[in-house]
C-alpha cells in the first residue's frame, strides 16, 4: 500500500505557520521506518495496511495534541503483491517521457 497524506492543524504559530506541527508528524513517520518521503504538499508511505495506518493515526495523534482539531487529507494506491512503488511508479514514468 502507498499512501499520500496531508495533516492540516487548525492553530498556527504568530506567523501562520504550521510547520512545527507538520515537523512532529514527519517525525513520527520517519521514526516508524517504513519507505517515506517528504515533499511541500504530502507525505507519501509505503507499507502493509495496518502499519501504515497505525503510523498515520499516531501523526495525527501528536498534531491533535498541539490543535483543537486536526484536517487530514489521505490518499492510497493498494496493490497486493508490489512493494517499491514509492520510487517504481516515478521510474516507469521517467522511462516513458525518455522514449
Amino acid at each position: 500500500m502507498l499512501v499520500a497524506f496531508s495533516i492540516s492543524p487548525t492553530t498556527a504559530d504568530d506567523t501562520g505557520s504550521v510547520s512545527e506541527a507538520v515537523a512532529a508528524a514527519v517525525r513520527v513517520v520517519r521514526e516508524s521506518g517504513l519507505p517515506n518521503e517528504t515533499n511541500a504538499m504530502f507525505t507519501n508511505i509505503e507499507g502493509e495496511w495496518d502499519e501504515v495506518m497505525a503510523v498515520v493515526k499516531r501523526a495525527v495523534d501528536v498534531v491533535a495534541a498541539v490543535s483543537p482539531r486536526v484536517g487530514l487529507v489521505l490518499k492510497a494506491d493498494i496493490r497486493p503483491g508490489f512493494t517499491g512503488e514509492m520510487t517504481a511508479k516515478v521510474e516507469r514514468v521517467e522511462r516513458a517521457l525518455e522514449q
